[in-house]
């Protein structure tokens, strides 16, 4: 593997960690900035709307910009949005801020696979992208805690001064290594985009990746302020708890990519839906003590990315049936989809947090889980209608 390679892995590493270590600052920022759990949780939120925006928008604008100066641009970008989240005098600026950060993560993950493959011949391209990737469970795995850790003990500015600092060197290492001849891809322009979401089929994925992952979300963005306000955990200790949870995800995403291979997309998101439900249910009564929430959670990692997998394979099989000049296009929207669930989860909780209490977020997180389990089994029933109709169509053909 090429060595502009790692400089694209190092720019997924910050890049991941400036998304997730919020989680682990919101009570630290809340108390800092005057505002309350849920204004802080809202942080989350407007990163993943920028994320969400940025995906489809500014890659189809920026279709025509040279690879490399568009990559250069958005390490740039990035870099200056954590600088002004370190210098944010105010809770308004940090949001504009993390708006900034989150459209510039959109669109690097949308290139960020055209580039990889560039680098390396094509029997390489899937290892290629995998490297990349691997960027951001090293984030959940050391880059989160470590940030939080930081921005505990020096201030949460310290964060994103730090994050900022990987941005820098992030974008010396595309300068320095990534070559300026990777061609561009042909862009699909928004119109196509708009197109795919026209698809029945493709809309119900979406749907199910926002409720299935956005659920989560409802209380993994408040699992700060509930460890340290319900088991008593100290702030120091949310960050070793967060070190946990990363671990975790990590071996999660290996076995949900697996039991997707293995059993296929639609039982593989039924199994993790089922038990991302259940662990969340059992969130809401562990809580309260320190080593059975510690557990909770760490079961909480190993199910809560694992179907992220399934979810992406089985939006491209269904693209591959309904929207064959648009897979690319499709799966690109089912990234944006991931990020209006952080999004509208992040916000719920916020709600919930404010007029029912920090532990209603996970039974609820809990029933939005369940809805998109729901619909995953309606969308398997769905497929098998759809083969049965198939058949006789196959039968007559072969006679």
């Amino acid at each position: 593997m090429p060595l502009a390679l790692w400089a694209l892995t190092l720019s997924a590493f910050a890049i991941g960690t400036t998304e997730f270590v919020i989680v682990g600052l919101i009570p630290t920022i809340a108390v800092s900035l005057g505002v309350s759990v849920p204004s802080a949780g809202l942080l989350v939120s407007v990163y993943a709307l920028g994320v969400a925006v940025g995906a489809p928008v500014l890659t189809a604008l920026t279709g025509k910009v040279p690879r490399k100066q568009l990559l250069l641009g958005l390490m740039a970008l990035f870099t200056v949005g954590n600088l002004v989240a370190w210098m944010a005098p105010g809770y308004v600026a940090l949001m504009g801020a993390r708006v900034l950060t989150g459209l510039a993560h959109g669109v690097f993950f949308s290139v960020g696979s055209t580039i990889a493959t560039g680098l390396v011949s094509k029997d390489k391209a899937a290892s290629a992208i995998a490297l990349m990737f691997t960027g951001l469970t090293v984030a959940l795995v050391t880059g989160v805690p470590l940030g939080t850790f930081i921005g505990q003990t020096l201030g949460w500015q310290a964060t994103f001064l730090a994050v900022a600092g990987l941005g820098v060197i992030a974008f010396a290492g595309s300068l320095l290594l990534v070559p300026g001849t990777i061609p561009n891809s042909p862009a699909a322009p928004l119109t196509a985009q708009l197109a795919v979401l026209k698809k029945p089929r493709l809309l119900l994925v979406y749907a199910i990746t926002t409720l299935g992952y956005g659920g989560s979300f409802v209380a993994f963005t408040y699992l700060a302020p509930i460890l340290q306000e319900v088991p008593g955990f100290s702030a120091a200790s949310v960050s070793l708890v967060m070190l946990v949870y990363g671990v975790s995800v990590a071996i999660g995403n290996i076995w949900g990519g697996r039991l997707a291979d293995r059993k296929g997309a639609i039982p593989a998101l039924k199994i993790v839906f089922g038990l991302l439900a259940l662990v969340l249910f059992a969130f809401a009564f562990t809580a309260g003590h320190a080593w059975l929430a510690l557990i909770t959670v760490l079961a909480w990692g190993a199910v809560a990315f694992g179907n992220v997998p399934g979810l992406q394979v089985y939006v491209v099989q269904q693209a591959q049936r309904h929207a064959p000049q648009a897979v690319d296009v499709a799966s690109g929207l089912n990234i944006a989809a991931f990020n209006v669930g952080i999004a509208l989860g992040a916000w719920a909780g916020g709600i919930i947090v404010a007029h029912r209490g920090l532990m209603a977020t996970p039974w609820i997180g809990a029933v939005v889980v369940l809805g998109a389990l729901a619909l995953t089994a309606l969308a398997g029933r769905l497929d098998g209608e759809s083969v049965r109709k198939l058949e006789p169509c196959a039968l007559a053909e072969s006679n």
